[in-house]
């Protein structure tokens, strides 16, 4: 691997400082969130504040759409993992005012789940929010089988024709309907030709020939839809554009824009060789090309490749695309001069001594965390092959995060404990792994609170899973080792809860994914346990040990 980094711990928030330092109208507030230096002046105002974000690894997206005309806020999480729920909370208390607040979102698991629970935390706040999901992935159909169409480039629009809105002082409804419309207007669909590489990973997750295309992928390097031998440019432009016609059904007489976008590391040159056969073969058509954007908006790291984004338009929506921005990324924007002022500091706020963690329960905490430390290269490796690499990685920063943060915790109390390790996961764990096991330990700490057994109560806990992410037994995911374990711990003890988790992970090698991102890669998941159900086996396999160990002591 060949990055200019320091260390990839350090990626997200020195790359923020940079950001912040070329542009002098946008300011780090730390947790991943940057936000307008006027911020205070549009809430005083009543404007509706725009925020978006996900995972880091997509720039310029989306702390270079940050500025008037476009986003108020962008919230970045680690690479390729969705910033937690606390952190968009951040974000929307740094901006929200009486305006409202308008979450832009693309549809990734992730983000819609701590995106989603921060602004059910902040309505009850106070704080009116709405939440647009941009699901703009022609290649893939939308259906129960998948987790849904992937949010693309085209979300770079549907910011621009929001944020020209909320800056005309629309109402937090109708810039929200404007998005929504934006959002169901554009379709996207992308090619590689190769693959790219998370810095904490070190190799890419996919690996392509020297002739060999990627047709129909998403932006977390991710495998697509097709693989085949790479034709002529303009072949390539003929496929693409012909499936967003037709996903869109675009004829004779319609207007259009379309975004033709550089996924990381596909030069200049060759953007504009797919832009010129676009255009030509739109006229072709008898479709209005109205507006032609060519160059980076949302990328997937150095991925070589591109996408394409159509969007039937109106005067309205055009008129509010023309308006003006005064953002680093969008290509009217002024990119202004070096910052003179410094990043706010982040807080660090003085946490006062707690009472001695009850050490039964303790060692039980720390063999996870140790077992999910280890098994960090193992988890990555599976995560490689089915999803996007960052499983492993995510977890073991969280155990780390809650060994640290031992004395922050109330060991007088086994509830506020567990409540305790919940807000460090889901401060640290990011993706779709934070929020669902943040669910987990609450809804345990809620049970063991009102008597209930262990059993019991990690019942409970693993209901809560369920709930939150919408999955069931056979899904392909770590209920499918929870699951099993709950009911075994119900009427055993935990080695039983760790055989029938073990079992329950091992079985997950031959079902097809039907939520998360392995359900976009069909049959090429079997054979490869669930990344995330081997994780629940490996730390419940170390609780059994554990408590064994101490008995036997």
């Amino acid at each position: 691997m060949k990055k200019l980094i320091n260390t990839p711990a350090d990626v997200v928030p020195e790359m923020l400082r940079g950001f912040a330092l070329a542009n002098p109208g946008i300011v780090v507030l730390g947790d991943g969130v940057v936000a307008r230096v006027d911020r205070a002046a549009l809430r005083a105002k009543g404007q509706v504040a725009l925020i978006s974000g996900g995972g880091a690894g997509h720039e310029p997206a989306h702390a270079g759409y940050v500025g008037s005309g476009m986003l108020t806020a962008a919230v970045a999480g680690d690479v390729f993992s969705s910033p937690s729920a606390d952190a968009v909370l951040k974000a929307i208390r740094a901006v929200g005012g009486p305006g409202g607040v308008l979450l832009i979102v693309k549809n990734y698991t992730g983000d819609r789940l701590n995106f989603g629970l921060a602004a059910e935390i902040a309505r009850g706040e106070g704080i009116a929010v709405e939440m647009v999901v941009v699901a703009d992935d022609a290649a893939l159909a939308d259906s129960d089988e998948n987790a849904g169409r992937r949010g693309l480039a085209g979300t770079v629009l549907v910011q621009k024709i929001a944020g020209a809105a909320a800056e005309e002082g629309q109402s937090l409804e109708e810039v929200a309907r404007l998005a929504r419309a934006a959002a169901a207007s554009v379709a996207t669909v992308g090619v590689a030709l190769s693959g790219c590489t998370i810095p904490a990973a070190g190799k890419a997750g996919l690996e392509l020939g020297p002739d060999e295309i990627e047709w129909g992928l998403g932006i977390h390097g991710e495998p697509g839809v097709e693989r085949g031998v790479i034709p002529t440019a303009d072949e390539i432009v003929d496929r693409l554009l012909g499936h967003l016609i037709s996903d869109r059904d675009l004829g004779k007489g319609d207007q259009v824009v379309m975004l033709v976008n550089n996924l990381g590391g596909t030069p200049a040159m060759e953007l504009g060789i797919i832009a010129q056969r676009a255009v030509t073969q739109l006229a072709a058509r008898g479709i209005q090309l109205e507006r032609l954007w060519v160059g980076t908006f949302l990328t997937a790291l150095e991925m070589a490749g591109c996408s394409l984004s159509l969007a039937r338009v109106g005067d309205k929506a055009l008129a509010l695309l023309d308006a003006p921005t005064t953002t680093a990324a969008w290509p009217a924007a002024h990119l202004g001069r070096l910052a003179t002022h410094e990043p706010e500091p982040e807080p660090n706020p003085t946490v006062a001594p707690a009472a001695p963690v009850d050490e039964r329960l303790w060692r039980s905490v720390a063999a996870i965390c140790k077992a999910l430390i280890d098994a960090e290269s193992q988890l990555t490796e599976l995560d490689q092959v089915v999803g996007d690499g960052d499983l492993g990685i995510s977890l073991a920063r969280g155990a780390r995060a809650v060994l640290e943060g031992k004395a922050e915790y109330d060991g007088g109390d086994v509830a506020a404990t567990l409540r305790g390790i919940a807000a460090t996961v889901r401060r640290t764990v990011g993706g779709t792994s934070g929020p669902l096991y943040a669910a987990l330990l609450l809804r345990t700490a809620a049970a063991v609170s009102a008597g209930a057994s262990w059993g019991d109560a990690f019942g409970e806990g693993v209901g809560a899973v369920a709930e939150l992410g919408g999955a069931r037994s056979g899904d392909r995911t770590m209920l499918d080792a929870l699951l099993p374990a709950a009911a075994a711990l119900r009427t055993g003890d935990v080695s039983d809860a760790a055989a029938a988790a073990r079992k329950g992970a091992d079985e997950t090698a031959g079902i097809l994914a039907r939520r998360g991102r392995s359900s976009y890669l069909g049959e090429r998941v079997l054979g490869t346990v669930d990344p995330g159900a081997e994780a629940v086996a490996i730390w419940l396999a170390a609780i059994a040990t554990e408590l064994s160990t101490v008995e036997v002591s």
